[in-house]
Formats: structure tokens, C-alpha cells, sequence
């Protein structure tokens, strides 16, 4: 009796670029040709439509010269998981594959990168039932509170989850009640996914030179009109529980304990925090090629003998495999 084989899925290439906020990725991207590449955004403020400015949104030009997939796909009330985005850049970068391009995943949010490249943890799926009691629990005494509850369950996963993100904190004690054993417990798997071939390229600015850059990018989302952004989402009813709420640049307008003034210096220092995390982060990685946003020519390099590797060579225009299986 004769058995058909089982079908595996076909291993591609993805380039993975990360650096911490205002790092310059955006910029980067621009020396890349648009017809051998497209990017799939991994910020998860990105994803959500009308959180333009305070998201560092790449503009329309930027949008209209290389191709950004995973961006403004999700209303800022939207819950947008991990999950979600692990399966739609699956999604993504399969299809830009078939069309010979080579995705980029491209971004600093530090957990899409872990789970898009190692998979997810075996935690249960979410129980709706048990979600509300959770978010009532929120509503009910706040998300501070609710980070110290979640330091007594489980510690470790509340060191890792800031206080104000109330998406990661419901989650945990959602898991928590559900089972008996803290989210922690639920390890993500150590080894890359089979159907990758990574090359992970890390952008890095010494610690004066980044902060510069956070301060004047702060700045000039204030003269872009950031106030007016806020003044819109409040107008659609935003309110501070709201998923695309909970990152840095909007957050600080909804926190009842800020004055109008003190939110520029909050925004720069939470800024300033977070890129600190994401450096700690990041240098935990396996394999990453670190270089200044300015090394062009380091870039190019790196990319170009991972594509040779690869088998991929230029065909008009096109990128083309030199060694296909039949």
C-alpha cells in the first residue's frame, strides 16, 4: 500500500530589521528598491487607522515609494494580538514570496519579533467569559492595581508587562484564572520556526545620539499637530482602555494624573524607557547583525549575500531563484 508523502511547507526568506524607537528604520528603508521589496510593519501602534502622528506613521510619500503591509488594519477599540500578527505576516510574507519579493519585517515592537520568529507560547485560547471579569476587574480598580495583582500570581510575567499596558495585564490574569499557573509558565519555544530563513539585521545609535533623536521626534509630533490627533480620537470617543490607547504618545493624554504641561517631558522620559527595553530585548536575539542606521553600505552587503545564499538573483528587475527544487 502506497502512502503520499507528507507535504512540508516551503521554507522563504525574511529580513528581519529592528532598533529601538526613533532609531531611523523608516529612513533606512527608503535606500531599498521598492520593486525587489516590500515591508510588513511590526509596531503595534502602526496597525491602528487614525493614530498617524503619534505612531511615527510612515508618511504618504514614504507609503507610495516601497510597499507597507500591516498598517492601519485595525480601529484603536480593536484588540490586536500577537497572534494576529503572527498569522497575518504569515499570511503576508507568503504572498510576497509568490510575486518574487522579498518581505522585510520591519518595526520595534520587540514581542512580535520573538513570536513571529519562534512561534507562539502553548497558552489556552482566550475565554470570553473570563475576559470580562477580567476587564471588569480593570474598569473597576485600574490597570495599576491590577499590574500588583498580577505581581503576586506572577511575578515574572509582570516584570515584563508595563503597568499602563492593559491589553498584556488582562491577558495574564486571564490565563492565570483559567488555569491555576501564571503565563510565565508557558514557555515560547527556543528554536526558529522550520519555514524561515531569517536574516536579522539590529539598528543601534550610541545612547546621546538616540536620545537627541527622541527628544526632537517628540518635538516635532507636537508641531505636527499631535494635540489635534488626540482631539480627534476623543471627538470618536477614545477612552484610555482602548487598545491602540495604551502606547507611548497617546497614553500620557489620558492619563487623569498628567497636566497639559507636563506631557511633552512624560512622552520624551516613557520614550526614553522604552528604547532602553528594547535594546535589552533585542540584544537577547541569536545571530543579529548590528549596524548604525547610516552604513548604508553595511546594509547592502548583508543583504545581498543573504539573497545569494538564498539562491535569489536579479532577472529584470525581479528577484528570480537560482537553485528551485523541482
Amino acid at each position: 500500500m502506497s502512502t503520499t508523502p507528507t507535504k512540508t511547507r516551503p521554507e522563504f526568506p525574511v529580513i528581519f530589521l529592528f532598533g529601538p524607537t526613533g532609531v531611523g528604520k523608516t529612513d533606512l528603508l527608503l535606500h531599498l528598491d521598492a520593486r525587489l521589496f516590500s515591508v510588513i510593519n511590526a509596531d503595534s501602534k502602526q496597525v491602528y487607522r487614525h493614530l498617524d502622528i503619534g505612531s511615527a506613521k510612515p508618511d504618504t510619500e514614504t507609503l507610495k515609494r516601497i510597499e507597507h503591509l500591516l498598517i492601519d488594519i485595525r480601529d484603536p477599540w480593536e484588540q490586536f494580538s500577537v497572534g494576529d500578527f503572527v498569522n497575518l505576516a504569515d499570511e503576508a510574507c507568503s504572498r510576497l514570496i509568490e510575486q518574487n519579493k522579498i518581505p522585510i519585517l520591519c518595526g520595534g515592537t520587540a514581542y512580535y519579533f520573538k513570536h513571529f520568529l519562534f512561534g507562539l507560547p502553548c497558552s489556552p485560547p482566550s475565554n470570553p467569559s473570563i475576559r470580562k471579569d477580567v476587564a471588569a476587574l480593570v474598569d473597576t480598580h485600574g490597570l495599576s492595581r491590577c499590574h500588583e495583582m498580577l505581581r503576586t500570581v506572577d511575578p515574572v510575567s509582570a516584570e515584563r508587562i508595563h503597568p499602563s499596558d492593559g491589553y498584556r495585564i488582562t491577558r495574564a490574569l486571564e490565563v492565570y484564572r483559567m488555569t491555576g499557573k501564571p503565563l510565565s509558565d508557558f514557555r515560547v519555544p527556543d528554536t526558529v520556526r522550520s519555514h524561515l530563513k531569517p536574516l536579522v539585521i539590529g539598528l543601534k545609535r550610541p545612547k546621546e545620539e538616540l536620545d537627541e533623536r527622541i527628544d526632537r521626534r517628540v518635538e516635532v509630533m507636537f508641531n505636527c499637530g499631535l494635540e489635534q490627533e488626540i482631539a480627534r480620537l476623543r471627538e470618536m470617543g477614545a477612552q484610555r482602555n482602548w487598545p491602540g490607547i495604551q502606547g507611548i504618545g497617546y497614553r500620557e493624554f489620558f492619563d487623569p494624573n498628567l497636566g497639559k504641561e507636563q506631557i511633552p517631558d512624560e512622552i520624551r522620559k516613557n520614550s526614553r524607557a522604552y528604547a532602553k527595553r528594547q535594546m535589552t530585548f533585542f540584544k537577547s536575539l541569536p545571530g543579529v547583525h548590528w549596524i548604525h542606521p547610516d552604513d548604508i553600505k553595511t546594509l547592502e552587503t548583508l543583504i545581498g549575500n543573504f539573497l545569494s545564499e538564498c539562491g535569489y538573483r536579479i532577472c529584470d528587475g525581479m528577484f528570480c531563484r537560482t537553485n528551485v527544487e523541482t
